[in-house]
């Protein structure tokens, strides 16, 4: 079976966030997307140190859909630089992998 993975995306506000979960899981992209508001993001840019109020994707997909997946969101994200990174998923149960990997077209 193809490796199930987590894909974490930042957005800037709540909107743009079902916008885009709404996108990857109507796209078959993404068997379920988790929106998790109130997280404060630190991080560089163009050397400058930032903050952020931002909301978090939790995409959950596997490794054949993500290179789609993550041009999907570079198309629909208003940053110039989103964050997509994905981890593997090591452990499940089997019969919600089962359903993951059901879910993706």
């Amino acid at each position: 079976m193809n490796e199930a993975l987590i894909c974490y995306c930042t957005c800037p506000d709540a909107p743009t966030a079902r916008r885009i979960a709404n996108i990857l899981v109507g796209e078959g992209l993404a068997a379920c997307v988790a929106i998790v508001p109130g997280l404060t993001s630190v991080y560089r840019w163009q050397g400058v140190v930032e903050s952020a109020d931002e909301v978090l994707l939790m995409v959950k997909t596997d490794r054949a859909h993500y290179p789609a997946l993550e041009q999907a969101v570079r198309r629909e994200h208003p940053y110039e630089l989103p964050e997509v990174v994905a981890v593997s998923i090591a452990a499940g149960s089997p019969q919600y992998l089962t359903w993951l990997h059901a879910s993706l077209h």
